[in-house]
């Protein structure tokens, strides 16, 4: 029987996942299909319509319109910055609840983008039944799509977005803000949020580590599976796992939406060692500052926030005694948090 190859292991993997690409078109198309079937009726268009777009929409959505904090902390935010007869551009509509608090703030008008067709038009009829058609418009685009003169009747004085994950970036919030500014904003304009910091330590977990990395199944060798694990941060609700956090809270790095870069880039993170363990990746949070002094969290702690935290891992754990200090790179790349060039240094016993 001839040998596999590593690069016969690779080809079979990019073949199947290209027939997993097809497979997923095929499925959306069957989905068309069903929806238009005159055989169907109308009761049976309208159930297969349903559950198409019911698979469109992510389900954190409902966790988030019910997080309290989070609500009533962009509302005070709102109610703080809006300038008087202010143009506001809502970026990611949702349903609507941040354009519906800018309407009720006092705004002239709104503009709110989405770029899911069903979301968007869930976010027309939420706006009617509140009788506020008439100052929110809902335009079904991506914000990168919008054309001033025919999108929106002019640059905003005030854009808000609610477009972060537990790991800040993942839901493209630079590339989405790099571009607001430059062909969007007004001059003198505001953005909320207007910044946000990073915060992490350095978390020795294997229940966490192993959420995302495998190497037996009752026996038997599955780690091949690891080339499917995912790239650069995902969402982990730290307290309900096992864990030890072998450093304090640092700060990552900062962000400014009004006028700092925005592009992909990296820092070195120098990480004090406080207990000894084996790290598996960084535990990473996120400090957003809304405007008029209002700031969320999605630390540890703050359990009521819908957002989890991120975990990065590493590629391979590292070990770490007390009083070592941990140097890094982190990187913000096409969404994604990554943590690199790991190395230690270790303070020897009675050196300063």
């Amino acid at each position: 029987m001839p040998s596999t190859t590593q690069d016969d292991v690779s080809t079979s993997l990019l073949l199947a996942s290209v027939q997993a690409t097809l497979d997923s078109a095929q499925e959306s198309m069957d989905a068309v299909r069903a929806m238009l079937s005159p055989g169907r009726g109308i009761v049976g268009s309208e159930e297969a319509a349903l559950s198409a777009a019911i698979r469109t929409v992510p389900r954190w959505h409902f966790a988030m319109l019910n997080d309290l904090e989070r609500n009533d902390a962009f509302e005070v935010a709102i109610e703080r910055v809006l300038p008087p007869g202010a143009h506001v551009l809502d970026i990611g509509a949702g349903t609507g609840l941040l354009s519906m608090m800018v309407a009720r703030a006092g705004a002239a008008s709104v503009t709110t983008c989405e770029q899911n067709p069903m979301l968007a038009e869930i976010t027309r009829q939420i706006v009617a039944q509140h009788g506020l058609s008439d100052v929110i418009n809902v335009v079904s685009k991506r914000s990168t799509d919008l054309v001033v003169g025919v999108d929106l009747p002019r640059r905003a004085d005030l854009i808000v977005s609610e477009i972060v994950d537990c790991g800040l970036i993942g839901e493209g919030v630079l590339p989405t803000v790099e571009h607001a500014r430059e062909h969007l904003l007004a001059p003198g304009g505001l953005l909320l949020p207007e910044s946000a910091r990073l915060y992490g330590a350095l978390l020795d977990s294997v229940a966490v580590d192993r959420l995302n990395r495998v190497d037996y199944a009752a026996g038997f060798d599955v780690s091949l599976l690891n080339g499917l694990s995912t790239r650069g941060h995902f969402p982990v609700r730290l307290p309900t796992w096992p864990h030890t956090l072998l450093s304090p809270e640092v700060e990552l790095y900062s962000f400014d939406f009004a006028a700092g870069p925005m592009a992909d880039g990296s820092a070195e993170v120098d990480i004090p060692v406080t207990e000894t363990g084996e790290a598996h990746g960084l535990a990473v949070w996120f400090d957003l500052s809304l405007g008029g002094g209002v700031r969320l969290r999605n630390s540890p702690d703050n359990l009521a926030s819908h957002w989890m935290q991120a975990f990065v891992p590493f590629a391979e754990p590292v070990a770490l005694t007390k009083g070592d200090r941990a140097h890094l790179r982190l990187a913000w790349q096409d969404c994604r948090l990554s943590a690199s060039k790991i190395s230690i240094s270790t303070t020897m016993k009675g050196q300063k």
